[in-house]
Parts: structure tokens; sequence; C-alpha cells
């Protein structure tokens, strides 16, 4: 920003003596008639002068606006006045600066939320007064009144049209933001289309995400109260079909639906093995009812996102979010996750600080990231791609201390000591730069890459949304479809021939435990621990990569205890051991990773499927866990050639033909095509 107390042009500029503002004054100093140069043209000259004259008083306006716009502030009507005995008609008006005066007091109102917002009203004496006249025949209005001194700072051209004064939906962007509305599109997608169609850069539409959805909330006249008895029904139709599904809502004292959170079966019983690390995503909104949307998600053991639970709120507060997360934990039998991943939000904050006290909260990067184009490439302009790339790799760094420098110098190389989101991003980065994260675990989450796996993931439920009634329904669609295709990648990744790339039995132990995904991360290391030299030293081994001379990482190892650590924290980080650990426990002579290095959630395993038979006996639901092992440890061993995988398929074939002739279910039990879809 620039700090001026007065706008200056190469102009030179008639005040007429300065006096404050008052609203209840009326009275006003008339100029000389000396002073008065009569232009009825404006339009060549930027700056309002005493005796300027319109021939309407919304032309001056629309004057002083552009003035205004220029210098970096917007101008509000503030009063109008009339004169006894001319008449009635209106003879002097007055536009101010948007922050004169100062906000009024409000008398609280125990029916009515109160909106603690802060004002931008700071007693600003800038003004210009005009006055009605006709002493040369037909009406006009003249200039009798104008100080440009202002007590703030006055914005730069990049930031003055986000005041609102300066922001403006066109008719025909109306109509457009309309039909995207019906067509089930996202606000923030919405944004990206029209700024393509417009061909302008990000964040540079002559209105904000927040008047679109101010726009939308004026286009809401569906009866929300038959909405919400439709959703109720179609929750409990669902769990008359599948006991499992859950639900919770609540009612306000107005009987209308203020909450619904719900969960499927196969969401829970993923979470149960994959509910370590989850993101919590509150930045999209059902657009046709402009209602916030939360979607919990995980990663599984192939490295693919997991739908969890999906929650509506009336409103976004401290309140409503205490709630959904009080309902997950319900759905999840009160199993609460070691990381949670969302967005800047103070309400989720501190709402996650009283209800999930153990939990590590951090922030997606990719909806940090998200928000880029609109904060810096105005300010940045041609830098912006290069300021971006170095922030990526200050993300990634391992040091504390090598980020700290590092983001010393990006912000004196790009002149960002007085940016407000800069200095934001600095004040919370424990939360989302890497190297503050490294000792908790979050499944490769906190990664830009698998970040967006999960952000596209992600879009496909927005797209479900017509009828509120139907929405449950239609991303239970979704989260059948993303099942059904979750299974088919599995299948493809089991099917692929591993081709094993150090000959080191560590190798190829871990690849007929570990997943194809898990064991293609582990795999990375095993061949870059081969670059690395270990030292033993009094209290561990250093590692370091054979090029260099000093540094590397410290690694404590206890083989008798079978215990294992790295000062890179990689493993605690991402559930993979590093190049650094894999290199001492070669060095040692350990030809197998220690089991407890391979995690479960790692593993090539199915989910139990006990919790799905409640009322089969337990010795049933063990014979099952047996037959899923064996199935497991079948396509493992098939794999390996195209023979065995031809012996597979044509014994299974004959298999499942022997199988499909007997009953389909055990009484009590539900019926085995229910299991197999949330196997």
């Amino acid at each position: 920003m620039r700090k001026l107390g007065l706008c200056s042009f190469h102009f030179h500029i008639f005040v007429a003596p300065y006096t404050p503002l008052n609203p209840d004054e009326t009275g006003s100093t008339e100029e000389s008639p000396d002073e008065t140069r009569l232009s009825l043209d404006s339009s060549n000259d930027a700056t309002p002068y005493i005796g300027q004259r319109f021939p309407t008083h919304d032309s001056a306006y629309e004057f002083y606006s552009e003035f205004a716009k220029r210098c970096g502030f917007s101008i509000r009507r503030h009063r109008t006045e009339g004169k006894d005995g001319i008449g009635k008609g209106l003879t002097r008006r007055y536009f101010v600066c948007h922050r004169a005066g100062s906000t009024p007091i409000k008398t609280p109102n125990e029916n009515k939320p109160q909106r603690n917002r802060k004002s931008s009203r700071c007693g600003c004496q800038a003004y210009m007064r005009i006055s009605k006249t006709m002493e040369l025949g037909p009406p006009e209005w003249r200039v009798t009144g104008f100080a440009n001194h202002h007590n703030h700072e006055l914005l730069e051209p990049n930031q003055v049209r986000f005041l609102p004064a300066y922001r403006t939906i066109s008719e025909i962007d109306k109509g457009r933001i309309l039909m995207y509305a019906k067509s089930g599109i996202s606000v923030q997608q919405m944004m990206r289309l029209m700024e393509l169609e417009k061909g302008v850069e990000p964040g540079y539409l002559p209105f904000t995400e927040k008047d679109v959805r101010n726009l939308l909330q004026s286009f809401r006249k569906l009866d929300h109260e038959e909405e919400s008895i439709d959703l109720l029904r179609m929750c409990r139709n669902i769990k008359e079909k599948d006991p499992n599904f859950k639900f919770e809502y609540v009612i306000d004292s107005n009987n209308r639906l203020e909450n619904i959170a719900w969960s499927y079966a196969s969401s829970i019983q993923a979470y149960e093995t994959f509910g370590d690390a989850v993101v919590f995503d509150t930045t999209h909104r059902l657009t046709a009812f402009d209602m916030p949307l939360g979607i919990w998600v995980g990663i599984n053991n192939y490295g693919m996102p997991c739908f969890l639970s999906c929650v509506l709120l009336r409103e976004e507060n401290l309140r409503s979010i205490t709630w959904a997360l009080k309902a997950f934990m319900g759905f999840m039998n009160g199993k609460a996750p070691q990381t949670i991943l969302t967005d800047q939000n103070v309400c989720l904050k501190d709402a996650i600080a009283m209800e999930l006290p153990t939990t590590k909260h951090a922030l997606c990067i990719w909806m940090i990231v998200a928000k880029f184009p609109s904060w810096f490439n105005a300010i940045l302009g041609e830098r912006y791609n290069e300021w971006k790339s170095e922030f990526c790799r200050l993300y990634n760094l391992e040091s504390i201390e090598d980020f700290e420098i590092g983001w010393r110098d990006m912000v004196n190389s790009f002149g960002l000591h007085t940016n407000r989101h800069v200095a934001n991003l600095y004040s919370l980065r424990s939360l989302w730069a890497l190297p503050f994260l490294r000792s908790h675990f979050f499944a490769g989450m906190a990664t830009i890459g698998q970040s967006k796996a999960i952000n596209a993931f992600i879009q496909r439920f927005l797209s479900a949304q017509t009828r509120l009634a139907q929405f449950i329904e239609q991303v239970a669609v979704v989260v059948d479809f993303k099942d059904q295709a979750g299974e088919q990648q599995t299948m493809q990744q089991n099917l692929q021939n591993i081709s094993l790339k150090t000959g080191a039995p560590m190798e190829s132990h871990a690849a007929t435990i570990l997943t194809p995904f898990a064991f293609s991360k582990l795999q990375e290391q095993l061949v870059l621990a081969a670059h690395y030299a270990s030292f033993q030293m009094d209290d561990g081994f250093l590692v370091r990569h054979h090029t260099k001379a000093d540094g590397g990482r410290k690694v404590y190892w206890v083989p008798r205890e079978g215990i294992i650590s790295c000062s890179c924290h990689q493993f605690e980080f991402s559930g993979i051991l590093c190049r650094h650990a894999l290199r001492v426990l070669s060095t040692g002579n350990c030809f197998q990773i220690p089991d407890s290095y391979l995690p479960i959630r790692w593993r090539r395993i199915s989910m139990p499927s006990a919790k799905l038979l409640p009322s089969t006996t337990n010795d049933h639901a063990e014979r099952i866990q047996l037959l899923q092992s064996m199935v497991t440890n079948l396509v493992t061993e098939s794999a390996k050639s195209r023979e065995r995988l031809d012996i597979a398929t044509e014994q299974v074939s004959l298999l499942l033909s022997r199988v499909r002739e007997h009953p389909t279910s055990l009484p009590g039990s539900r019926d085995v095509s229910t299991i197999h879809r949330n196997l």
C-alpha cells in the first residue's frame, strides 16, 4: 500500500477552506465568483475544482467516483439538503470517502445473531459538495466544496478494484452464473470459466467469489422445509435397505433442518484401517442451495483416495463445525485420526482443538496454493511463476533452519515485506510447511502431487448437485463408482509384474508384503540407499551421500528390539523407511525389514469383514478372513508369471462355478453381494 494524505496529480487543485465534516451541520461556505471555472465538459479535467459544473448530480457523482478510483479510494452519497423559500427540491449534495464517519451503534437484539464485523470507517474528511444553481438558465450542479485530505492509506490500482463500490456483476454475467448454478458447477469453477471466457488473469474479474455467493443467495426460491423433509425421508429409506448406513441431523427451534451428516458402511469399514490420516475439506458449497459442504477423505493402502463421510451445514460457524466433528467421531466409533488436514479456518482450528485434542491439525497445501493466483498474480506480474517455484522448494525442505533462511531470502528477493498474505503464511508456517510436519504421519497427503489427486476425487462429489433430497443418494452412486474403479485399479496394480532392482533380500521380502503402490515408494529408497555410506558412532550411525564430506542423518538402531529411527523422520511422516535407515540395516546384515516397519495400512491385506457380519458366528467371520488372505496370496503368486496367471484364472473360474451352485446366504446374514460391495 502507499501512505498518502493527498492524492496528487500534475494539475492545480482548487480546494475550498477545509472544515471537518459534521453530519449535523446544515450550512456551508460558498465559493466566490472569482474562483469559478466554468466547464460542463468535465472529461478533460482529472481533478474536481471549485466552480466545476455538471448537468446532473449523477454525472457529478460518476466523475468524483472515477477520480476516487484513480486515487485509491471509493465514495458514497452522504447527505442531501434543500433551502427554505426556494422550493422543496434538492439543492445540495455531499459525496464523501467510503471511510468517512464512524460506525453507528446497533441496538442488540437477542433474537437476531449479531455480525461481529470490523468497520472500515475511520472519520476520513475527504469530500466533494455540489450545489444546484440556475444562474445561467437551465439548472446545473456546481462544485462548492472539495477536500482531498485522507487520514488512511490509499490503495494501489490492483487493490482498489476489490472495494465494494467497484465490484459489479453485469446482467449477462448474472445469467451465466445462474445457468452454471443449475448445472451444478461450483463457484470456484464458475470463476475460472468466466476468466477464460473474458480472457482475464485469475483474480481480475470485476467481482469476487463472495459476490457470486451473495447473488446465488438471492436466486434461492426453493421451499427448504419441504426439501428437508424429503432429505430425511431419503436417509431413512437408505437406512432400511442398509442397516450399516449412518446419519445424524439437527432440527432447530422452528422445526427446520439445521445440519445433517452421513456415512456409508464401506466408508466406516475403510476408516478402521485407513483412518490414521484424513482430510476434512469444507471449502465447497452445495451451489444450488448455497450450503457449506464438508467432505471427509482418506488414503487407502493402494494410494487411492477413499470417501469417509459427508456433512451439510446451514452455517459455517464454531457451533456447527463442532457438531460435525462429533457426528463424524460417532460414525467412526470414537476413534480419532492421528492427523487431520483442513483449510485455514479459525472455527475449524478451535473446534478440532476441543473435540480432537490428541489429533495433529495441519493445513492442506493445495487449498493454500489454489488461492495464489488471486493473492499474488497481480502483485508479482511476470515473476509470479518464479515466486511459486521458490515457494514449492521451501515447502519441501527438510530443515526448519533452511526454511527460515530461505523464506527471508524469498521475501527480500521479491519485495514482499509488507504483503499481508505472505505475513499470514509465515505466521502459520508450522501448520503447512513440511519442515515443521515431518514427525507426524500424513500417508503422503501433505505432498502437492497427492493433494491434487485428493482434490480431483472431491470434485466428483461437487458435480452431484440437483435437488437436496437426492444429493445423498447421488453421493452414494459416486462412492460406489469410485469403489468399483478402485477395485479395478487395485487389480491392475496386483497384476503388474514387479521388477526387483537391487536384488537385495529386503527388497524381495517387502515385495511380497506391501502393495505395489507402497512397495514402489520403498523401492525408490532402497535404490538410493546404495549411494550412501554409514559410519558407526558412539550413539548410533551417521549416514550421508558418498560424495559428501560432511553433514548427513543420524540413525539409531537397536537390533535386539527391532527398533530403528532416522533424524529425517521419513518413516514417521509417510510410513516408508528412508534410504538412511535402509543403509544401516543393510550394513548390519539385516535381510528382512523388521515387521513393525511394514505398516498394516500399506500391506496387501483386505479389511476385516467381521464387523460387516454382526449376526454371524465368530467362526464364520474368521473363515471369511482366512479366505480373503488366501485370495490375496493367490493374486500375489499368480502375478509373478504369465503361466501362473493362466493356471490361476482357469482354476478360479471352475471354483467360482462350483460355489455358485450353493445357496447365496446363511440364515441371519446379509446377502453375499452386499458383503462384496463393502469389501
